[in-house]
């Protein structure tokens, strides 16, 4: 396999070389429309249970109930990713969140809602998501014509993402407090018409899919002993649910440092989201301008103890200047990790077992997430949330260490592979 991109390629061309796919372009423009909606019912749902509650506790349980179904449940769909039609199941799922946000419209601007209508809804796109994101996940190799570009369309991916996390959220900070959180949740339904049409007008090449006689206990089995066995699949899913476990529920304490630390409201949630949201674009458009995969096991590992140093420094911080430069380097650092991690498990699993690798990437980021919003919560409620957020950061930092251990084991099972792809023509005598 021939490396994407040449020296006489503009820097522009080589950036962007994954929209040359007619299929990725839909799927950008349509997802990246609703992810804007996406954040601002994310944002809207916080600052909506805080301000009916002021529970930190409650916080970190509404955070829990939205992804705590992808720990039961991914794994489950990392099986019928590999099994079905992925673009069926997308269109389908998509279609099932814009039901349930138009539900939490109807009921926010007609002031029926209760505490208990957020949790039900709440867990309900949370049980969506498990099956949806992995599926996602899975499916962004099948709408590129050249494999080879496919760390390229993930690292464009977060850079959708996050440009929705800087605009979604400072939208509907000043949307919250000009005409309430209704308006929001009324948005986000509409814009998935954007994703929806973009699934449908997508044209996938059939591919044939055996036809799996045996049971879905035994592909959950099958895929958990692929990615346990293998070391450096092992060592990027335990170190991204540490991650996710005790540094990524900061988000979630977000309406407390706004409101309690800093003083601020909406406004001052929304302004913290996006500084989160320009770090991590910054680290997408790092990420999309590599040239390969080498070197980002290193990344990954180095990522997460900045993230916990960054970490504590925020819980410590009383000035706002000063919280929204960390928030940007929390932002950088996340993506770094979550995208890198991502990007090699896509460059050296199996195609056969791609569903269910992504699946276990889906259970690690997400599926400890609920756990870690709980703890966060609770820390938070019992000692105040700057303690819970450097427990956070000193945790990652022990993750970081551990994993950069590891790093010479990693790289030894990894070459075979990428000499095998041509992503390394000769054994280097140090793969960096």
């Amino acid at each position: 396999m021939r490396r994407s991109g040449s020296k006489n390629q503009p820097a522009l061309y080589f950036l962007l070389r994954a929209f040359r796919h007619r299929n990725y372009r839909l799927f950008f423009g349509g997802q990246g429309v609703s992810l804007i909606g996406t954040w601002m019912q994310q944002i809207a749902i916080s600052w909506m249970v805080y301000r009916l509650t002021n529970s930190a506790l409650l916080l970190g349980l509404i955070g829990f109930a939205g992804q705590f179904p992808s720990f039961l449940l991914s794994s489950l769909a990392g099986v019928m990713a590999d099994r079905k039609n992925k673009l069926h199941l997308l269109i389908v799922l998509q279609a099932l969140a814009m039901i349930q946000a138009f539900i939490l419209a109807f009921l926010t601007l007609s002031d029926r809602i209760m505490i208990w209508h957020l949790f039900a809804l709440t867990i309900g796109l949370g049980m969506v998501n498990a099956f949806e994101i992995p599926t996602r996940q899975s499916f962004v190799v099948e709408m590129l014509d050249r494999k080879e570009d496919l760390g390229n369309a993930i690292a464009l991916n977060s850079f959708m993402f996050n440009s929705a996390r800087l605009v979604g959220p400072s939208v509907a900070g000043l949307l919250i407090g000009l005409m309430g959180e209704g308006v929001c949740f009324l948005l986000n339904a509409i814009s998935f018409v954007a994703i929806l049409g973009a699934l449908v007008a997508m044209r996938i090449p059939k591919r044939k899919r055996p036809v799996q006689t045996t049971p879905v206990w035994h592909g959950l089995r099958e895929g958990f002993r692929y990615a346990f066995g293998f070391a450096p699949i092992r060592y990027m899913l335990l170190l991204l649910a540490l991650f996710s476990l005790m540094g990524t529920p900061y988000l979630v304490l977000m309406p407390v440092f706004a409101r309690d630390v800093l003083h601020g409201g909406p406004h001052t949630l929304g302004f913290l989201m996006g500084a989160s949201g320009i770090g991590a674009l910054l680290g997408a458009l790092f990420l999309a301008s590599r040239k390969t995969v080498l070197g980002l096991g290193r990344l990954i590992g180095v990522a997460t103890g900045i993230f916990g140093c960054i970490l504590i420094a925020f819980a410590l911080s009383k000035d706002l200047p000063l919280s929204l430069l960390l928030m940007a380097g929390l932002g950088f650092c996340m993506i770094l990790v979550m995208a890198s991690t991502n990007t090699i498990l896509q460059t050296i699993v199996e195609e056969d077992k791609r569903g269910r690798i992504m699946s276990l990437y889906v259970m690690s980021l997400m599926g400890m997430g609920p756990f870690g919003a709980l703890l966060a919560g609770t820390v938070a409620h019992r000692l105040g949330a700057p303690d819970a957020l450097i427990m956070g950061g000193v945790c990652c930092i022990a993750g970081s260490f551990l994993f950069l251990f590891k790093l010479p084991r990693f790289r030894r099972k990894v070459r075979p592979i990428y000499m095998r792809m041509g992503i390394i023509e000769e054994m280097p005598t140090e793969l960096h």
